[in-house]
């Protein structure tokens, strides 16, 4: 099998009503670039959505960490490579590359992937042999997700209330949406005068409709940032950016 068929190609070209105020690609939307590609990718080999709903079972996003060069703008055409560089027991992992037209990388993401029982919510162990065949060794030349510090004790909470457009398909908080509501906890002159380098996520636990939640950031160190999402206290995501001029 050629690596052709391994690693995933997908286009995409930028809209206006998709940008910010600077004209330029989101953080969230590049996540929701990555879990278009990661969603087909895994359809059209045999481990999509509707063949894990088959076995009763549902992919979740445990872990991403995106990496920017520089972001996109209005009407850019860009192209989006995935593949899989990791499979264990009950863990897979997903890498990407963003291109613009000239074929420079834009941005590269990591991700980390686990399978859940529908009923239980409960992880349930991979078809290893099955993934395997599509296993990469594309180089993916970012430093891969990790433990996030919690913050929520030395901060205080800003009140958010889960509503209907946070929800996905499964009824529980779309994983775009915690990128979204840990963004606007940033002053909009930041956004003016810097730029979001890396962006790492971690999903602890599934929000659910009408939760009353409490968002926390902290300035760790010069342009680098906690954040977390609790409810009753205790984080369901935690989250860190690191700007840069």
């Amino acid at each position: 099998m050629s690596k052709l068929e391994k690693i995933g190609k997908f286009y995409f070209e930028t809209e206006s009503y998709l940008l910010d105020f600077r004209g330029r690609v989101t953080i969230p939307m590049i996540g929701n670039y990555l879990l278009h590609a990661a969603s087909n990718h895994a359809s059209q080999r045999g481990f999509g959505f509707n063949d894990m709903t088959e076995r009763h079972t549902a992919w979740v996003l445990s872990r991403l960490a995106i990496e920017m060069s520089r972001y996109p703008e209005m009407s850019e055409p860009v192209t989006l490579y995935t593949w899989i560089d990791e499979v264990g027991r009950l863990f897979t992992s997903r890498c990407f590359e963003l291109t613009d037209r000239a074929g420079a990388p834009v941005a590269y993401a990591r991700s980390i992937w686990a399978a859940i029982d529908i009923q239980t919510r409960r992880l349930t162990p991979l078809d290893v042999e099955a993934l395997s065949i599509y296993l990469s060794d594309r180089i993916c030349p970012i430093e891969k997700p990790g433990k996030i510090a919690a913050i929520e004790t030395e901060s205080d909470g800003v009140p958010y209330q889960a509503k209907y457009s946070d929800l996905d398909i499964n009824g529980h908080f779309n994983s775009i949406k915690y990128m979204e509501h840990l963004l606007d906890l940033f002053e909009l002159d930041l956004f003016r005068e810097k730029e979001v380098r890396r962006f790492e996520i971690s999903y602890l636990s599934e929000g659910r409709y009408g939760m009353p939640l409490t968002l926390h950031k902290k300035e760790t160190e010069p342009d680098k940032y906690q954040m977390a999402i609790c409810f009753e206290e205790k984080a369901i995501c935690r989250a860190s950016a690191t700007w840069m001029k």
